[in-house]
């Protein structure tokens, strides 16, 4: 079965980083879009970005574009999320997701 799991969340200062990475396996991981998503306390599921399986195009939410990359090591069937210039609105449980399938998510908090 599908199963995607998150890992790398933490409590990092404004302006500091962190890197998020997913293992999927289950499914062929190269040939599909990969995606990252985020819940904020109190807030819904808000898109953050997505990178293609075949030529690895990547598209970001005006949110967070020039501060996070995407990116995927589909030798590791592994995808990442780069976020540098973290913001306290960054705060929020990050999830990567392909389809319908949906990991147990990772925590972000960024606070001084």
């Amino acid at each position: 079965q599908v199963q995607l799991v998150e890992s790398g969340g933490g409590l990092v200062e404004p302006g500091g980083s962190l890197r998020l990475s997913c293992v999927g396996s289950g499914f062929t991981f190269s040939s599909y879009q990969m995606t990252w998503v985020r819940r904020a306390p109190g807030k819904g599921l808000e898109w953050v970005s997505r990178i293609s399986g075949g030529s690895g195009g990547t598209s970001y939410a005006d949110a967070v574009k020039g501060r996070f990359t995407i990116s995927r090591d589909n030798a590791k069937n592994t995808l990442y999320l780069q976020m540098n210039s973290l913001k306290p609105e960054d705060t929020a449980v990050y999830y990567c997701t392909f389809g319908v399938h949906r990991g147990q998510g990772t925590q972000v908090t960024v606070s001084s």
